[in-house]
């Protein structure tokens, strides 16, 4: 087995040579295997992301959860360009260099996960040998380095359904950070480009909402009027609308139309290796970790004060107080806690997706009062 380093590289070339010293010939089985136990999480929010064994063969990316191994071994054969063990910054991967469909068998246990490659048989002549040549990647999963060492490593960065919008997303930090030296600030800037596409709709989409709230007086008539006749009601209210102006969904349908955006962000500011470590100001240090101030003393279970989480906690609050409320009372005791809600489930996610929160919030609520003012205006 000879293998050669590269100072400037996380690949390692690799080669097993396999001599037949005998006079006659020899059937041989080659196999390469990996043995992998999981990675330490590196932080409270990985633990929302895939880590197990992963593969591309046949121009498919295959990442197997490790509790499914309970069920048996998994085999999968043909063209494969890789096999290895990924969490959501690293991987370690085997790449086979021989042309020709390789045979892969995954199994063992979630804490010990154990993956066979094998070259299929073949005859070893008298005082022949056989050359497997194979390359083994161990580093980091950033899109730059990934390609530039192909043999389809970049296909492990996945985002999954909303990987066409996230790669540009990623792409767009990265190019931001270039000229600007701080993810924190390209956040921001991506928040703001962001927001500025979809402003119009968002804008149309509040008036609407506004101009809904004005009816509210004229529905609840119409509901307690026909409360006895449903379809002699929905008429009214659909004539009502029409007199108006109002379309009743036109207040949701631009939140609907931005969601499959703010998901691929989200995958992006959770799952970039180029926001471990990256420092933003004051106290966040850390992009991909909790934002957490400390103060001299451990707080229990969240250990320092989550400064950042609050603010958006409380900028969302204020944004819910200038936005147009529902007529359901129900649903309106509902929307008064989702601040709170939205807090505590932010309070372990990484700073930099709190960031981009926060700063959306900021932009709704100016975007919000200057609906306000317009319709003031208007009335």
């Amino acid at each position: 087995r000879t293998m050669t380093f590269h100072g400037n590289s996380y690949m390692v070339d690799m080669k097993y040579t396999i001599d037949n010293p005998g006079t006659g010939p020899v059937r041989i089985s080659p196999a390469m295997s990996m043995n992998n136990t999981p990675f330490a999480h590196g932080s409270t929010t990985s633990r929302y992301l895939f880590r197990g064994p992963a593969l591309y063969v046949d121009n498919k990316l295959n990442q197997i959860k490790p509790k499914k191994l309970a069920d048996g071994p998994k085999v999968f054969q043909g063209d494969v360009s890789w096999v290895g063990y990924e969490d959501n910054y690293f991987i370690d991967s085997l790449i086979p260099l021989r042309v020709g469909n390789h045979l892969v068998t995954i199994g063992g246990t979630a804490s010990r996960i154990r993956t066979v490659i094998s070259e299929g048989e073949t005859t070893l002549a008298p005082k022949g040998s056989a050359v497997y040549p194979y390359k083994m990647y161990f580093g980091p999963k950033k899109l730059s380095i990934l390609k530039k060492e192909d043999h389809n490593l970049a296909k492990a960065i996945n985002f999954g359904w909303f990987d066409v919008l996230a790669k540009p997303t990623l792409w767009l930090l990265n190019y931001l950070y270039g000229y600007i030296g701080n993810y924190g600030v390209a956040i921001i800037i991506v928040t703001i480009l962001i927001k500025a596409v979809f402003w119009p709709i968002t804008s149309k989409g509040m008036r609407s909402m506004k101009n809904m709230q004005k009816l509210q007086p004229k529905v609840a008539k119409l509901k307690e009027k026909y409360k006895d006749d449903p379809s002699r009601m929905n008429q009214e209210m659909m004539a009502l609308y029409k007199t108006y102006k109002v379309n009743p969904v036109g207040g949701c349908l631009p939140m609907v139309i931005q969601i499959p955006l703010f998901f691929a962000l989200y995958r992006v500011l959770m799952a970039a290796i180029e926001l471990r470590h990256a420092p933003f100001m004051l106290w966040i240090n850390d992009l991909s970790a909790p934002d957490r101030l400390m103060i001299g003393f451990d707080i229990p279970y969240v250990h320092g004060i989550p400064v950042l989480t609050l603010l958006m906690g409380l900028s969302m609050y204020l944004q819910q107080k200038m936005t147009p409320t529902t007529a359901d009372p129900t649903q309106a005791k509902i929307m008064q806690f989702l601040p709170v809600v939205f807090t505590f489930m932010f309070i372990n996610f990484a700073s930099g997706l709190v960031l981009y929160w926060f700063v959306n919030n900021l932009l709704s609520i100016l975007q919000q009062q200057l609906i306000n003012r317009q319709v003031k205006a208007t009335a």
